[in-house]
């Protein structure tokens, strides 16, 4: 790629960092703001207190192929300005739900801002799509270091703002995502993407190959299975930690700084994680991502203080970090040009209908069984993770001395 290529796609990275950074601050709004208002609309039955957090992810589930496919025909940037008008919807509904009580229509809001959050989440794959291969790491951990920006600016927008419109309480911390998302589509409007970009690799001529094809090779099947798990049980964890932080006495806005200090451990590694992915490989990083994970656990299994629920929230953003972009990067490997839009929008769909339903499972095992439990799922997904990656190692290992 030539010196202006590399600098356009530096340039896209930027912009689609900055976009991360305001529009993301909706993720963690939700996230934090999303369990503790779902218990404070219903009475005495909480069991359903996360359902607006699986709202969220369920919408972004089942907008992530209308996403890929709508960008696909009106273009990247059309599309992801396009996405912010379902965050601003989002969140005016939500608000809405709070000010007439309605848990259902709370959650209908929660769902349309995870709908706008689907395509928040093709910024990286956007950034990609044009970019060097030596540069496709960096570039993805440069859009995921917007979310630094996010965890600070989404968790003090909700704290500032929850009581804005006492005795409503949360009603203004969903307010302040309409606003986000406005400023959002200003900066998303400095994207130069035409409708159809070009590759950035000699791969660009080649027919795609049908989809089968692609979810069935070894290498694809064990990225999916690691940034799915990675995911997962970010989510499983973190959705569930409000409510245990003010299950054990503390104060919702201790639980709301607990959840900035996890979005900004998940982001803040970007700054050296595509650095790292170059020298260590991508399936070694993927497997640090995994063991702090399992640090996570064994950090909150070992007591109730405050600074061990920061700790382990701290440790599980680390761990999601490492894990999802050195899958993201394993993902981005496995197609070509012409496969990018169906096999990422397929790729989407059954990652955030997993951690859709990882959401939901998360208050109903805290309820039933409590904080603990939810820390110990963390070992048989990450260990079974961590297994197949090896398995793929030998694999190629083996390949490699026949070859």
């Amino acid at each position: 790629m030539t010196d202006t290529g590399h600098r356009e796609a530096k340039r896209t990275a930027l912009i689609l960092a900055a976009a991360q950074a305001v529009v993301g601050s909706s993720a963690p709004i939700a996230i934090s703001m999303g369990g503790l208002a779902g218990s404070y609309l219903l009475g005495a039955d909480k069991s359903l207190a996360t359902a607006p957090v699986t709202g969220f992810n369920i919408g972004v589930a089942i907008a992530a192929l209308p996403a890929a496919l709508l960008m696909r025909a009106i273009g990247r940037r059309n599309g992801l300005v396009s996405g912010t008008g379902a965050t601003a919807l989002g969140g005016a509904i939500a608000a809405l739900g709070l000010f007439q009580a309605s848990f259902w229509l709370f959650a209908l809001g929660m769902l349309f801002i995870g709908g706008g959050n689907a395509f928040v989440q093709q910024y990286r794959f956007a950034a990609v799509d044009n970019a060097p291969s030596t540069f496709k790491p960096r570039a993805i951990a440069w859009v995921l270091m917007g979310g630094v920006f996010a965890a600070i600016i989404g968790p003090q927008a909700a704290i500032h703002t929850r009581e804005l419109f006492a005795p409503v309480m949360f009603a203004g911390a969903f307010v302040s995502v309409v606003g986000l998302a406005a400023v959002g589509a200003l900066v998303l409007s400095f994207l130069r993407l035409p409708k159809d970009m070009p590759a950035a690799g000699p791969e660009e001529d080649e027919p795609a190959r049908p989809l089968a094809e692609i979810l069935s090779r070894p290498r694809f099947l064990v990225a999916l299975l690691c940034g799915v798990s990675s995911f997962a049980l970010m989510s499983f964890v973190m959705t569930g930690a409000p409510l245990a932080i003010v299950g054990c006495g503390f104060s919702p806005d201790e639980a709301t700084l607990g959840i900035s200090w996890h979005v900004l451990a998940m982001f803040a590694p970007s700054f050296v994680t595509g650095r790292l992915i170059t020298r260590f490989g991508k399936e070694r990083i993927v497997a640090t991502g995994l063991l702090l994970l399992i640090g996570c656990g064994l950090v909150a299994l070992s007591g109730i203080a405050l600074w061990q629920f920061w700790l382990a929230l701290i440790l599980l953003g680390i761990g999601w970090n490492f894990g999802f972009i050195g899958a993201t990067a394993m993902v981005a490997d496995c197609y070509r040009s012409s496969e990018r839009n169906k096999v990422q929008g397929v790729h989407d769909l059954i990652l955030f209908s997993t951690v859709a339903f990882s959401s939901l499972m998360s208050g109903r095992v805290y309820n039933a069984f409590g904080w603990e439990m939810l820390n110990w799922v963390i070992f048989p997904v990450a260990g079974a993770c961590l297994v197949m990656l090896a398995l793929l190692a030998i694999r190629r290992r083996r390949r490699a001395r026949v070859a």
